[in-house]
């Protein structure tokens, strides 16, 4: 049975959702409890160990792999880790701050940020999704106690409304346009600081946002990732080679245009 406060709701205010709305982000406590959280982050770093890798020393990495070792959907490798992701808490969350009738999943992933990793450089996550909606969203939730300088979110706040800004994948090209853009937009540079293991951040797939790298010496910055998209969002038609793959792994048997609604894209919370 998934813990029992994955199965209750979590209180949102209307003062809290329209902040989410007009940033397209906002930090919440306490999303889930360090005694809930304690098995699902066991069974994540035992997939995480399993399915990594990554072996090069840090200095053989290009940008992309400095920034963490990424796992991606979980939920299907480990019933533990299903419970975690599929929770109806985390969609509750999700429908609510988006304002939408119901969620789907589109994917989880890990990503474990190690001692001594790089930063991760700006970039809008939509980017890679073959989605034909604005109402997407991810959860980010560090398994371990964290602080700044180990690499929490930073977001430019507002900058959601800017939509898709072309093709810029994760790299040091899309950490210096993004820099530059937001010094000339004036967007404000909002980080969630320290957190605590269960805290949690949520941002819209086009919020622009980074994460510093993690100066810590002994400690990995473990996160888990849930990303949510509305369920009467309909599939895109990919315009470039990310969103091609993610297309074919994340939406099987689906084309564009169809409703998003693969066995892999479970609705996780409808207010029906």
């Amino acid at each position: 049975m998934p813990a029992t406060a994955l199965l209750q709701a979590y209180p949102l205010d209307a003062e809290t959702i329209a902040t989410y709305q007009r940033n397209g982000h906002i930090r919440l406590n306490g999303v889930l409890p360090e005694a809930d959280l304690a098995p699902y982050r066991a069974a994540i770093r035992e997939v995480v160990a399993q399915m990594n890798r990554e072996t090069r020393p840090m200095e053989q990495r290009d940008t992309y792999a400095k920034a963490f070792i990424q796992i991606i959907n979980l939920w299907e490798m480990d019933e533990r880790v299903k419970e975690f992701s599929l929770a109806r808490r985390f969609g509750q969350i999700a429908c609510e701050l988006m304002g939408c009738r119901a969620v789907r999943m589109y994917h989880d992933q890990a990503l474990f940020k190690e001692s001594g990793g790089g930063p991760t450089p700006w970039h809008q996550d939509q980017f890679y999704w073959p989605i034909a909606s604005n109402n997407t969203i991810t959860m980010w939730m560090p398994l371990v106690d964290v602080t700044a300088d180990m690499g929490t979110m930073q977001f430019a706040s507002g900058s959601q409304v800017e939509g898709y800004m072309g093709e810029l994948a994760i790299s040091d090209a899309s950490e210096s346009f993004f820099e530059d853009f937001v010094k000339s937009k004036g967007y404000p540079l909002v980080g969630c600081g320290d957190m605590r293991a269960g805290d949690a951040s949520f941002h819209s797939g086009w919020t622009l946002h980074r994460a510093p790298g993690n100066s810590s010496t002994e400690r990995a910055r473990e996160a888990m990732t849930v990303i949510f998209v509305d369920a009467d969002a309909t599939v895109l038609q990919p315009d470039h080679a990310n969103r091609q793959n993610d297309m074919e792994r994340f939406f099987p048997g689906l084309k564009p245009g169809d409703p998003i609604s693969s066995p892999l894209n479970p609705i996780l919370y409808s207010r029906d």
